[in-house]
């Protein structure tokens, strides 16, 4: 099993439905970088020394962050969550029933978790499993002293994320939005900055760096999201859905998952991509499904490169376009197979319905197969 498929089977999902205990974990981070500069901040880019408010002046030192927190914390938001028991099941319910392996004690049915503003009409970023089968969800923006009610707007399970609304009236302070950035042009090493509300603890920060970048990891529906960052800026129970910032203040990220066997931070966590956010958004905003396109198999990394078709689901687009079992794909639509996570990836960026060139490699021969994708189920087979 290569590493990406180690770190899968290894992560604990899903932070934030609730919390059973604290646990204080001292951590320094003196010297763990020298002066940023431009190439410092996520991207790359060069800056002219005239940073404004919005965009800001990368980060000169990722030890000391203090101007940027004051300048994006006001966009930060806690989440306060109230779920609904199911009368079926033992009282509680939470982050145990989450993470692999035996859990501690059920928590009682409410949680909490983060997020951020995404503009001045009062729309909130966060997890799905922060807000899933929330029967009530108030939300702190900032430094405000008290709670606001917020309506769920739409959830999207595939992607881990939901978009909450609440009424710019009801606020004494004019919303702040955070500036999106772009994940695509992260690198390792560039500097990673989280901020959230560990264990409940409002406007925490930590600092790291991007440790790696395209892990796959677990959606609530146990379909995979591909594309993560990987960062050793600690992140816990109660920082999911937070942004994760680069050293200029704009959100690459949004907190949801750390690998863990103490149910706390070990220095690995992840982050869903702001790129794959910006593709929801607009729906989650309207309350619309998010749709897929699905092929309907199961690969693994075949040695001599693509992906080795494991599994062909019954009556699924895969068995009705030919695609066998023990195939090798190598290709989808002209691109590149190079494992078997590129599968994952570039029928997603398909739409339900596309027709697909499909070429595999059975035994000595090669063939080119067309496939109509389908809809993807609500949750992995």
């Amino acid at each position: 099993m290569d590493s990406n498929g180690r770190i899968s089977s290894f992560v604990s999902a899903l932070l934030g439905a609730g919390v059973v205990a604290l646990v204080v974990i001292g951590l320094g981070l003196g010297g763990a970088f020298n002066g940023g500069g431009a190439d410092a901040a996520t991207g790359g880019d060069s800056d002219d020394g005239e940073g404004t408010a919005s965009s800001g002046a990368p980060a000169r030192n990722v030890t000391d962050v203090s101007d940027l927190f004051e300048r994006v914390r006001n966009g930060v938001v806690y989440v306060q969550v109230g779920s609904q028991p199911d009368p079926t099941e033992p009282p509680g319910g939470g982050l145990e029933d989450l993470l692999p392996g035996p859990g501690g004690e059920r928590p009682e049915p409410q949680g909490s978790g983060s997020g951020f503003v995404l503009d001045d009409e009062g729309f909130i970023l966060t997890n799905q499993h922060v807000v899933a089968d929330a029967r009530e969800v108030q939300v702190r923006i900032g430094d405000a002293e008290g709670l606001t009610p917020a309506r769920v707007m739409g959830t999207d399970p595939g992607s881990d994320l939901a978009v909450l609304k609440v009424n710019p009236d009801d606020l004494d302070e004019e919303l702040d939005p955070l500036e999106l950035g772009s994940s695509k042009d992260a690198e390792v090493g560039n500097p990673a900055i989280a901020i959230g509300s560990p264990f409940g603890l409002t406007g925490s920060l930590t600092t790291g760096v991007i440790s790696a970048l395209d892990r796959p990891i677990r959606a609530p529906n146990n379909f995979t999201i591909d594309g993560a960052l990987q960062t050793d800026a600690a992140i816990n129970p109660g920082n999911s859905g937070g942004p994760l910032l680069d050293a200029r203040g704009r959100v690459i990220g949004i907190n949801a998952q750390i690998a863990t066997s103490t149910e706390s931070n070990s220095g690995v966590g992840f982050a869903i991509p702001i790129d794959m956010a910006k593709d929801v958004i607009p729906d989650l905003r309207e309350g619309t499904e998010v749709e897929r396109a699905y092929l309907g198999v199961s690969t693994t990394d075949a040695p001599q490169g693509g992906a080795l078709v494991a599994e062909v689901r019954p009556g699924d687009p895969a068995q009705e376009g030919g695609v066998e079992v023990g195939d090798r794909i190598v290709t989808v639509d002209g691109e590149e197979v190079g494992e078997s996570a590129d599968v994952s990836t570039l029928v997603t960026a398909k739409r339900p319905g596309d027709r697909i060139e499909i070429v595999v490699k059975r035994g000595d021969d090669e063939e080119s197969l067309t496939v109509e994708l389908g809809d993807r189920p609500d949750e992995a087979g």
